[in-house]
């Protein structure tokens, strides 16, 4: 039955229909065909959607239009540049900096790798940066938007395992920062081969300059992780902070867009946000209907019979979900697994906290993996380079990715170590 299930919406989604549509009208068909009332149905969506948790979604959206649009991003990579820049390869490693007080606020793999992508790889190309690598430097760097927190991506996971969303923002800083190492020493290593150029170091006033035009910028960030870890604010709240900083800083300080560009900044927010909600509400309904037909339950049976270990488990789902990445967008690989395997992590006393890092990373390798990784046409997009170009530059990177992934999930403190050193 479980087979059948997804074969259909494999299939419903093969054929073109938006997600939300394929697995909202499954879900919807599902539970309606087994004799649950339409008014039960309505009600579980609205009591799951009766969350703080989900309007943290919009306002994380807004800030990351804004700071895309808005400047901000210009600023961070001016900083990065600053203090990286006059390294061999140094603008390769100001893209990897920069994009990581980027994500800190964005939340976005996609709107990360287009605000670096934008200034980033016309830059390296003048410079005489090969293509291939320029564009896998961004495209790479730019998918630490939804490791790094805050993520949307660990918040809809947290409203789906109704897992703890400081937890989950922690757990995402060590495996992030780790990322941008990995790519920075292979970066360095690249750059000394290829002979790639350097700048000149700045002058004293021009480096503090560069660090004094970024501070509003990082401020954001700062106001976020003390609003939250200091008790001030709850996820919602910052959110809705961050959103607010990054207008006013954007309107204000960088003057990336004016007063006349905020409603239709806003504008194309919210869309993006209603497309994320009605994707969870299908999820809802979905993890609904498997819990009203007892399919966890039968699956951690089924597990319990062949005597899995956690460690086969979580390599297994690892590639489940690298297969899935390829036909399947991120949050859609989310929304379809988690509410099935949740009863499994229990089974294997695997917290869910640290799973959630190893779908993230999955999700990560799956935004450059064709034929559906986003940040791959992104790229090919904003450079004008064939897609097979944007792929070859990316293979290095999968590869670092790859190893990350394994590192995170055969050793859990990796992903666990702040959150219990914080909050415990």
């Amino acid at each position: 039955m479980l087979v059948a299930v997804f074969a259909a919406l494999l299939v419903l989604l093969f054929i073109g229909l938006p997600i939300f549509v394929a697995l909202g009208g499954l879900s919807l068909a599902l539970l309606l065909v087994g004799n649950t009332p339409g008014i039960s149905v309505a009600q579980v969506a609205i009591d799951k959607l009766n969350s703080e948790t989900i309007m943290a979604v919009p306002f994380f959206v807004i800030a990351a239009q804004f700071m895309e649009r808005g400047g901000i991003a210009k600023s961070l990579i001016d900083l990065a540049e600053a203090w990286l820049g006059w390294l061999r390869g140094g603008l390769a490693l100001t893209c990897v900096g920069a994009t990581t007080i980027f994500a800190a606020v964005s939340g976005s793999s996609v709107a990360t790798a287009l605000a670096m992508a934008t200034i980033l790889v016309p830059a390296m190309l003048a410079r005489g940066y090969d293509r291939p690598f320029a564009v896998g430097v961004v495209g790479a760097s730019g998918t630490l938007g939804i490791l790094i927190p805050p993520s949307i991506i660990l918040v809809i996971y947290g409203l789906i395992a109704e897992a703890s969303i400081p937890r989950l923002f922690l757990a995402g800083i060590i495996p992030g920062l780790l990322q941008g190492l990995l790519f920075a020493i292979f970066i360095l290593v690249y750059a000394q081969r290829r002979k790639l150029p350097r700048s000149a170091a700045p002058g004293l006033s021009e480096f503090l300059r560069a660090n004094m035009a970024a501070l509003p910028a990082i401020v954001i960030p700062v106001v976020i992780f003390v609003g939250i870890y200091g008790g001030y604010a709850t996820i919602a709240e910052a959110a809705g902070l961050a959103a607010f900083l990054s207008i006013l800083v954007s309107l204000t300080v960088y003057r990336g867009c004016g007063l006349r560009d905020v409603v239709p900044i806003t504008a194309v927010a919210m869309r993006r946000s209603a497309a994320i909600i009605m994707i969870v509400v299908a999820a809802l309904l979905f993890g609904h209907w498997l819990t009203e037909t007892r399919m966890p339950a039968r699956l951690v049976e089924f597990v319990t019979t062949i005597d899995l270990k956690a460690w086969q488990f979580l390599l297994i789902m690892s590639l489940v979900m690298l297969v899935l990445g390829m036909v399947l967008e991120g949050l859609s690989i989310v929304l379809i697994t988690v509410p099935l395997i949740l009863p499994l992590l229990r089974q294997f006393d695997i917290d869910p906290v640290h799973y959630a890092i190893i779908v993230v990373i999955n999700i990560e390798i799956a935004m450059l993996t064709p034929p559906v990784g986003l940040n791959l046409f992104v790229l090919s997009s904003v450079s004008r380079a064939p897609l097979s170009e944007v792929i070859r530059g990316i293979l290095p990177f999968l590869g670092l990715m790859m190893l990350l992934l394994l590192a995170v999930t055969f050793v859990p403190s990796l992903s666990l170590l702040l959150p219990d050193l914080v909050l415990d």
